[in-house]
């Protein structure tokens, strides 16, 4: 088991249930002679990801490790995972729960969602956020065809090219069902169409490709013209850019993956859904209100709940939605251990990172720009050499490349990478030649 550490305030509790007034007083049983009299000469400390990445040195000098050093993004990104979030969540009461349909003995699990909802409107900016759903795309296309409902009218959704193909797929799928149009325009030809028949633009935030657009711009644009304005927000890159709620969103989706859930082939992975309260009635799933029971005690109930098992299936919002519990409750507790400036603090970490790799592939002057876009830790840039070729080279010496797409090659950084990785990656792609 990884060390889990506890404040001084856990300490004095656990020595005053001890009834010692001291951790050396524990020891008073060991006979003197054999006491350590000098202090151990330990090297500085290390913080938790530092001394894992040590030890798993060490670990390597006995045998040969598969430990890959992953500039592969795409939706689903490497980030650090505090071991404390494991340790919480292999509880039973979280690692066994499903549905809280009986609040009366499910009021740690419903604090734990709440308290998830919380974090996820304060990250977005939203009114109300839902007990989460299956994944980002899920979420999205559930965002469209709330949209289009809001709008008997009108009845278009709009999508800019540059969400996520795999969202752009779930996406059409499940409006083409519904009878409601789907287009999709790139950034530019937005301003050039008319949106009187639009019921929502939906636009990637950062985009598929790493650009980070004027939010603003297409923002205002979206609301003069009456549709609804979809973000689908990477909540990491929240941590220091414009919350969407600043540019007028109505709903707030995304892939909730880079808040302590490790990567997966497949998932689970975490689908937050956030909005405003003009349209929290048609949020799938359920949200979690907090009350207080007849004692005047606070207790947490299951407020909304817009599934098929709880009302008349024709009246339900959607019949495919999840309360992916144990999957947000990581999200919490990562949240909650990072703090809201050590969130800042990763998130400027990923984004100092990114523009180093981003800057020293240029001056190789084997890659060339796609963009002059702002990003935050995903970018893309143009190899003189064949991606797939380049891919292969680099994974024999222990790196896992970028993402080959129709733009060029996709890349990510996150606060994990090193100086002394990303230096040796930008001079084996450097020097490669195919």
């Amino acid at each position: 088991m990884r060390y889990i550490p506890v404040t001084d305030k856990d300490r004095e509790q656990m020595l005053k249930k001890c009834n010692a007034g001291s951790i050396e007083q524990l020891f008073t049983d060991i006979p003197d002679k054999v006491r350590l009299k000098e202090p151990l000469k330990l090297p500085k400390a290390k913080s938790e990801m530092e001394l894992i990445k040590y030890m798993q040195s060490l670990s390597s000098m006995n045998s040969n490790t598969d430990d890959y050093a992953c500039f592969l993004g795409a939706g689903a990104y490497d980030h650090y995972i505090p071991s404390v979030i494991s340790h919480l969540i292999s509880r039973q009461e979280f690692f066994t729960a499903y549905t809280p349909y009986q609040p009366e003995i499910s009021q740690g699990t419903l604090t734990a969602i709440f308290e998830y909802q919380t974090m996820i409107c304060e990250l977005t900016g939203m009114d109300v956020s839902n007990a989460s759903m299956y994944d980002g795309a899920s979420a999205l296309a559930e965002a469209c065809v709330i949209a289009s409902s809001a709008s008997k009218k009108k009845q278009d959704i709009l999508l800019v090219e540059d969400v996520h193909p795999q969202y752009s797929e779930v996406v059409e799928t499940y409006l083409k069902f519904r009878g409601i149009n789907l287009k999709k325009v790139t950034v530019e030809q937005l301003y050039e169409t008319d949106l009187s028949q639009t019921a929502g633009v939906c636009i990637q935030y950062p985009s598929f490709y790493g650009d980070i657009y004027d939010m603003e711009k297409i923002g205002e644009y979206v609301k003069n013209s009456g549709a609804l304005f979809i973000v689908c927000a990477n909540p990491m890159a929240l941590a220091i850019l414009k919350s969407p709620s600043e540019f007028g969103a109505d709903f707030v989706v995304g892939e909730g993956q880079p808040l302590g859930i490790p990567l997966g082939y497949g998932g689970p992975y975490l689908g937050y859904f956030a909005c405003t309260k003009e349209h929290m009635r048609k949020m799938p799933g359920r949200i979690v209100g907090k009350t207080v029971d007849v004692d005047g005690k606070t207790a947490y109930v299951l407020t909304l709940q817009a599934r098929e098992q709880h009302i008349r299936r024709e009246k339900a919002t959607s019949n495919i939605c999840s309360n992916q519990a144990l999957c947000a409750l990581s999200a919490t507790i990562y949240l909650s251990v990072v703090g809201k400036e050590g969130f800042k603090q990763v998130a400027r970490r990923c984004l100092d990172n990114a523009h180093y790799l981003y800057n020293g592939l240029l001056a190789t002057n084997k890659f060339s720009k796609v963009s002059d876009m702002p990003f935050f830790h995903e970018f893309t840039v143009k190899p003189k050499e064949d991606i797939s070729k380049l891919n292969d080279y680099l994974f024999e010496n222990g790196y896992i490349g970028g993402l080959e797409t129709e733009k060029g090659w996709l890349l990510a950084v996150t606060e994990k990478r090193t100086k002394e990785e990303m230096d040796d990656f930008i001079k084996k792609a450097g020097e490669f030649n195919g």
